[in-house]
C-alpha cells in the first residue's frame, strides 16, 4: 500500500510540535507493515540542502501562491517530497509566522498551495509509485481532500488527522477564489464558517475518514467544551471519526542508553535517577540535599496547559517539601512567574526559559515525577516520556493524558499497576490536591517505586499505533 502523507511539519526537519514528531516517526512504523509512505511537506530554509541533493519529479506554474516544483529526496530514513517554491516558502521565521510572532499574512496561499500540489501529485502519480491513500495531517494540510474531491476524476481515499483542533485556518472568504476552490461549496455543508474560510473544516467534511490522536480526544471534541465551534461538523460525521495515540521513538527515549543523562539506568536500577537530579541541580541552582520529590515542567507556558494554576500553587508545592524545575516558554506573564517563583524559593524552584532538547532529556532522566495540568491535551508526548523514564506523571484527566496513565488509587497500587497521578479540576485547588497526594506517595519509597516500575514497562512506541493506522487504511480503501 502506497500512502502520501500531507504535513507542515516532520522531525528532525522542522518542528514546533508534536505534529513534527507523529510525522517522524509513522514511515518508519508503517514500514515493516508493507505500507509505503513518503512525506510532503515545504522546502522551508532548513530543508533548502537537501532540495539542492534532491531529483525534481513535479513541477507546476500555477499553484495558488505560484510556480513550484516538487524534490524527491531520502533522507533520515524518510522519503520526502519537498515543495520548492520560494517565493512561499524560503523566508526567515517560523513555518507559520515571522519574527515579530504574527502570521503570515500569506499562510492561506502558501498551505493552499502544499495542498493542491499534493492533490495534483495523486491524480497523476511519480514515474514510480502512486499513492492509494493520502493522509492529510492538521489545517496546514486541510484543502487536500478538497482538491481531491474533483467530478468525475479518479483519487485516492483521503484521512485527515486533527492534532489540536483549535488551529483551524480561518481565512477571509473572498481569498478562496485565489485558492481554486469550488464557490459552490462555500456553504455551511462545505468548508465556510461564519462567513470565512476554515481550511480545517474543510478537510472534516471532505476527507473520508477523520483520525485525532486519542480515543478520549475523539470523543471530547464532539463537545462545545472541547470542539471549537467544530463539534457539529464532526458530529455529523461521527460514523467516520476514530482516535489512535500517538507513541514515541523509544530509541530515542531510552533512559538506558540516552546520552544526554548524567548516568543511565533502566527499571531494574533506578539508583541512576539520582546521579541525573545532582546534574539538575546543579544548572538550576537548586539544593541537592532536599529530601523531598523534584517535580518538572516541560512545556509551552501557556494557560491551555493550566501552567497558571501550577504558578499559583508553587508555594504550596514548596511548603510541603517539593521542588520544581521548569524548562518552557511562552505567555509572558507566565515566563514572568516562574522566575519570580524561582527568586522567591532559592534552592526550591529553579527554570530555564526557552527550549533545550538535552535537557529535557536530562529533566525526565533526574526529576520523580512530571507535571501535566493541562486543560485539554489532545495526545500528549511528554507523559509518555515521563512513563519511558520513571518520572511518574502527575496529570489533568483529559485527552491522551486520561489513555495513558493509570490514577495511583488505592485498588491500582494494590495491584501494581499505577503509572502516575490524575485529577480533574484544573485550578490551583485541584493542582495542590493532585501534588499533595503525589508528595505523600513519594514518602512510601516502595510504593514509589513500584509505579516507577510499572511505568516503565508501559508500551509508548508506535507498535499497537502502527498497527491501528494499518488498519484504518485497509477499511477506508475498502468501503
Amino acid at each position: 500500500m502506497n500512502v502520501l502523507m500531507v504535513t507542515s511539519e516532520c522531525a528532525p526537519f522542522i518542528k514546533t510540535g508534536g505534529l513534527a514528531d507523529v510525522a517522524g516517526a509513522l514511515p518508519g512504523a508503517l514500514a515493516p507493515l508493507g505500507i509505503d509512505l513518503r512525506t510532503m511537506l515545504p522546502a522551508y530554509p532548513a530543508l533548502m540542502p537537501l532540495v539542492a541533493r534532491g531529483t525534481e519529479v513535479a513541477s507546476f506554474g500555477d499553484l495558488p501562491g505560484g510556480p513550484g516544483r516538487v524534490v524527491q529526496v531520502e533522507a533520515e530514513g524518510l522519503t520526502l517530497l519537498l515543495l520548492d517554491a520560494p517565493q512561499l516558502f524560503d523566508r526567515r521565521g517560523g513555518p507559520y509566522s515571522h519574527e515579530g510572532g504574527h502570521d503570515w499574512n500569506d499562510n492561506h496561499r502558501r498551505f493552499a498551495s502544499l495542498a493542491q500540489a499534493a492533490a495534483r501529485i495523486s491524480f497523476d502519480g511519480l514515474a514510480d509509485w502512486k499513492p492509494d491513500i493520502v493522509h492529510a495531517h492538521d489545517w496546514q494540510a486541510g484543502l487536500t481532500p478538497v482538491y481531491l474531491k474533483q467530478p468525475g476524476v479518479p483519487a485516492p481515499r483521503s484521512v485527515i488527522t486533527i492534532h489540536n483542533i483549535a488551529f483551524q485556518g480561518r481565512f477571509a472568504a473572498h481569498e478562496g477564489q485565489q485558492l481554486g476552490l469550488r464557490w459552490d461549496w462555500f456553504t455551511p455543508d462545505g468548508f465556510e464558517y461564519h462567513g470565512d474560510i476554515s481550511f480545517l473544516k474543510a478537510g472534516l467534511v471532505y476527507a473520508d475518514r477523520i483520525n485525532t490522536v486519542s480515543p478520549t480526544y475523539a470523543r471530547e471534541i464532539l463537545t462545545p467544551r472541547f470542539g471549537m465551534g467544530l463539534e457539529g461538523v464532526l458530529s455529523a460525521r461521527q460514523s467516520v471519526l476514530s482516535g489512535i495515540l500517538n507513541g514515541i521513538d523509544t530509541d530515542v527515549w531510552n533512559p538506558a542508553t540516552d546520552p544526554a543523562l548524567a548516568r543511565n539506568y533502566d527499571a531494574d536500577s533506578l539508583a541512576g535517577k539520582a546521579a541525573n537530579r545532582a546534574e539538575i541541580c546543579t544548572r538550576l541552582g537548586l539544593d541537592p540535599a532536599h529530601k523531598g520529590p523534584l517535580f518538572c515542567v516541560i512545556s509551552r507556558l501557556t494557560e491551555q496547559k493550566g501552567l497558571d494554576a501550577l504558578a499559583e500553587a508553587i508555594p504550596h508545592l514548596v511548603a510541603n517539601g517539593g521542588q520544581l524545575a521548569v524548562l518552557g516558554s511562552g505567555a509572558p506573564e507566565l515566563e514572568a512567574a516562574f522566575r519570580s517563583a524561582a527568586e522567591a524559593h532559592p534552592g526550591k524552584v529553579g527554570c530555564h526559559i526557552g527550549y533545550d532538547e538535552g535537557f529535557s532529556h536530562l529533566l525526565q532522566g533526574g526529576s520523580d515525577a512530571i507535571l501535566i495540568p493541562s486543560r485539554f491535551e489532545p495526545c500528549g508526548l511528554t507523559q509518555l516520556y515521563g512513563l519511558r523514564y520513571g518520572t511518574l506523571p502527575v496529570v489533568a484527566r483529559t485527552g491522551g493524558l486520561a489513555d495513558t496513565v493509570i490514577d495511583g488509587n488505592l485498588a491500582a497500587l494494590r495491584a501494581k499497576t499505577a503509572t502516575g497521578f490524575l485529577f480533574d479540576d484544573v485550578g490551583v485547588a485541584g493542582v495542590t490536591e493532585a501534588l499533595d497526594r503525589a508528595i505523600r506517595t513519594y514518602a512510601s519509597t516502595d510504593d514509589w517505586q513500584s509505579m516507577q516500575r510499572a511505568a516503565m514497562s508501559q508500551e509508548v512506541g508506535w507498535d499497537s499505533s502502527a498497527r491501528a493506522y494499518a488498519d484504518l487504511y485497509k477499511e477506508v480503501l475498502s468501503e
